[in-house]
């Protein structure tokens, strides 16, 4: 049997134009030097108050990637940590990556490097605060004992995790750092949450890389999506209440005609 070849609709075309016209038009704004709006994030915004801390401390930070690897979530986690180390190298900090995957680690590296490297502060670059860790439980025992024995002043948890959240969490809370949280994962939310002092929830993880790095495309890509869900949550709405009047007026009619049969 031959599979059956599926066209879209043209109702499709047009909700997908609807969608991708506010993204296209937010880019190419955005791109012209166009001042893009983006609502204040507190766990973001807490990442300068993080920092500022260790630099008052005298104490390095530490910046957890968690078990992601080599997709979105991973890379999402890289963009953030060269916002993170290009701080810390503006304050003369020491940051400690500890990685679980092979194939991020050489990018975690290049990306710690370019931030210092940006900052004219390539001296105070060390390669073997990159550590490469690989298996989840040996990973954990590392991230909690780099803390205790470094006496990390802020942690930052960006990533994919496991049951290894809490484990960190708790860790952290020992040696008395402020720490930052996102991920994902809704199944480790809430323990990021109760042990965490901020967390990024969701698509606000997503989010993190344009609202860090100011970036045109990715600026005006994040607020045309969210113009683009508006207009759908609204033409959702408009439907629903099309249909409900739709039944009512069939409802209406039906026993008006059963009534005039009656008479």
């Amino acid at each position: 049997m031959t599979p059956a070849i599926v066209h879209a609709t043209y109702t499709m075309i047009l909700l997908s134009a609807l969608f991708c016209a506010p993204i296209v038009y937010f880019i190419l704004a955005a791109r012209k030097g166009r001042e893009i709006y983006i609502r204040p994030i507190a766990g973001l915004a807490a990442i300068d108050e993080a920092i500022g801390r260790a630099t008052e401390m005298g104490r390095p930070v530490l910046y957890v990637s968690g078990m992601a690897y080599l997709d979105i979530i991973g890379l999402c986690s890289i963009a953030i940590l060269g916002q993170v180390a290009k701080l810390c190298a503006r304050y003369d900090l020491r940051i400690i990556v500890p990685m679980v995957n092979y194939l991020l680690y050489p990018i975690a590296e290049e990306a710690v490097r370019e931030a210092y490297a940006g900052e004219g502060k390539l001296d105070l670059f060390n390669a073997e605060d990159i550590v490469y860790v690989p298996g989840q439980v040996p990973y954990a025992a590392a991230c909690v004992g780099i803390m205790h024995r470094e006496k990390v002043a802020a942690n930052f948890f960006f990533g994919s995790f496991a049951a290894e959240s809490l484990i960190l969490a708790e860790a952290g809370n020992q040696v008395g750092a402020i720490q930052v949280a996102g991920t994902v994962s809704t199944m480790q939310l809430p323990f990021f949450v109760t042990a965490c002092d901020y967390t990024i929830i969701g698509e606000e993880y997503y989010a993190a890389t344009a609202y860090l790095t100011k970036e045109p495309t990715m600026l005006g890509s994040l607020v045309g999506q969210d113009i683009g869900k508006l207009t759908m949550t609204v033409l959702v709405i408009l439907g629903v209440i099309c249909a409900a009047l739709v039944v009512l007026v069939s409802s209406v009619q039906s026993n008006w005609m059963i009534e005039l049969l009656e008479r």
